[in-house]
């Protein structure tokens, strides 16, 4: 989170003990793990601050924009956006929160899907270009969706889980693999590259089907 928002640790422990605001709850290995919410307040905190408000008058902005119920959210793109379209097929509801809060923040449309059966509808109404599928979501059903959407050749897959499946998961057609807790910084370069590869693969489809 520090190296994402440009805040160094020591700044948001000490925030969080002086202003008792923007207070993470700590994972069991105590990791702090800020909600969306939370990272929307910091961002908030953070442009005041870049505007020449001290630290402490950006914490009183924050609490009039609070009372007020203006603190900045995550806005949709308009209607007809063709923006790059992320499927997050994720049965954790922080994970893809904070997935989909740095996704939409670096440019893209993100759609979430709770379990392997939203996955697939969302899959097939939506045509996303990339999907990222937890493989333990609806029971490990995650490594068949891998699979089924890797055949159809529409989207780059990437697969996601707190074991260490690489192996299983490329075999299974994900074109890349990243193990849980997600560092935010790595997802976003991730589907960037993923993105890259789509448009190529799409290029060459759309050169064939001409010929």
């Amino acid at each position: 989170m520090a190296r994402m928002l440009d805040i160094p640790a020591s700044t948001l422990r000490a925030w969080e003990e002086r202003y008792s605001m923007i207070t993470p709850v700590r994972s069991e290995g105590s990791q702090r793990l800020y909600s969306r919410r939370q990272v929307e307040k910091l961002r908030f905190v953070k442009a005041q601050i870049d505007s020449g408000a001290s630290a402490a008058d950006a914490h009183r902005l924050l609490a009039e924009e609070a009372r007020a119920g203006g603190v900045p959210a995550v806005l949709e793109g308009p209607p007809g956006d063709r923006r790059p379209l992320v499927l997050i097929a994720e049965k954790d509801t922080y994970a893809s929160d904070l997935a989909e809060y740095f996704l939409r923040t670096d440019g893209y449309q993100v759609a979430i899907a709770v379990d392997a059966t939203q996955a697939k509808l969302q899959f097939d109404e939506r045509s996303p270009d990339v999907v990222i599928i937890d493989l333990l979501i609806s029971g490990g059903a995650g490594f068949r969706l891998v699979s089924e959407f890797a055949q159809k050749g529409t989207s780059q897959i990437l697969a996601v889980a707190a074991i260490d499946a690489a192996e299983e998961a490329l075999r299974a057609g994900a074109a890349a693999f990243m193990r849980k807790p997600l560092e935010s910084l790595r997802l976003v370069s991730t589907v960037r590259d993923l993105l890259g590869t789509s448009a190529i693969v799409r290029s060459k489809r759309n050169q064939t089907a001409e010929l």
